[in-house]
């Protein structure tokens, strides 16, 4: 048994003898558990152990599963990816302390890369209400539109953008699907990255134990009919929905604050002051415009819960109305 509870289950155990004697190879086959992600922990294990990953991606697909396919389920589902990264980003078996000397640098540090998702969550939080915030109560934060510093900022969106789109268009994939996946990324961070965070934080005080949180794979008729009709699917009053309806509702009272702002005062100088201000807030809005139907729009059962709208919009009332200094 291993540090944290974590141990290796043999399943089978195989040896293989070459004809003429010259090669014995024991096979143990079998899955490290006591982590949320018992498959990165099982790998990371083989490849320190000498064994070799090859690229395997042939014409008929090999392994086909199911996947969560309301928001609530993704949501769920990542987080736990999430946690489970940190848990083994925190503990002796963080890849640069277990690979040292078993595996190149290159592969720790993709490894490393990947444990450290649940930190994007507190900066998106960030990034997705201070500047609106900042925005409603008429707090420039970025550099004029005619000023040279406006450049990094505005090569840092483009170039971000078109790197992504590319690489999905390049996989196969459509502009559709490109921002569909912008949008499931900022809904992960936002929510399931830092509610990992901090059930991670409690497991470390000692005052919860890790739970393997299972995500259904089922669904009604009318769940899936929705989904097949692309319309997301809500339904459920958790936490984690509740903390991206708020924060979309931040956003679009300080978009309509931003805006105003602009007719009312239609001077050079305004324009110039508030309008990346304003083009970031409303990008947050054109994200969350499923969460806006969800809100107010639909009627089906998969629309937001009454009680979660409610709890939301008062939430949002209230950090909207906090002074900014």
């Amino acid at each position: 048994m291993g540090k944290r509870g974590l141990s290796l289950s043999l399943i089978h155990t195989h040896t293989y003898t070459i004809s003429d004697g010259s090669l014995i190879v024991d096979l143990q086959m079998g899955v490290k558990y006591g982590y949320p992600l018992e498959d990165v922990i099982t790998g990371l294990t083989i490849k320190c152990r000498g064994w070799k990953s090859v690229y395997l991606n042939p014409a008929k697909k090999a392994f086909l599963g199911l996947a969560p396919i309301t928001l609530d389920q993704m949501l769920v589902q990542h987080k736990r990816w999430a946690e489970g990264h940190l848990q083994l980003f925190l503990s002796r078996y963080y890849p640069l302390w277990q690979g040292h000397g078993k595996i190149t640098l290159g592969l720790q540090m993709a490894y490393s890369y990947y444990n450290i998702w649940a930190t994007y969550g507190p900066f998106t939080l960030y990034y997705l209400v201070i500047p609106s915030l900042c925005l409603l109560k008429g707090i420039p934060l970025f550099p004029k539109v005619s000023s040279p510093w406006i450049l990094p900022f505005a090569y840092l969106i483009i170039a971000s953008s078109i790197n992504s789109l590319g690489e999905f268009l390049w996989t196969g994939g459509s502009i559709r699907s490109w921002w569909n996946d912008k949008r499931k990324w900022i809904h992960r961070k936002t929510a399931s990255y830092n509610f990992a965070i901090i059930e991670t934080i409690l497991k470390e005080l000692g005052f919860t134990k890790s739970a393997f949180a299972i995500t259904a794979k089922v669904a009604d008729d009318d769940v899936m009919k929705r989904y097949e009709q692309e319309i997301m699917e809500f339904g459920t009053n958790s936490p984690m929905l509740s903390i991206l309806t708020t924060v979309a509702l931040i956003n679009l009272f300080s978009l309509v604050g931003g805006l105003k702002r602009l007719l009312m005062s239609p001077s050079a100088d305004v324009f110039d002051t508030w309008s990346l201000q304003v083009f970031l807030c409303g990008l947050a809005v054109a994200i969350n415009l499923p969460i806006y139907q969800g809100l107010f729009f639909r009627k089906d059962n998969g629309r937001i819960p009454i009680s979660l709208v409610s709890r939301s919009i008062v939430l949002a009332l209230i950090v909207s109305m906090l002074p900014m200094y």
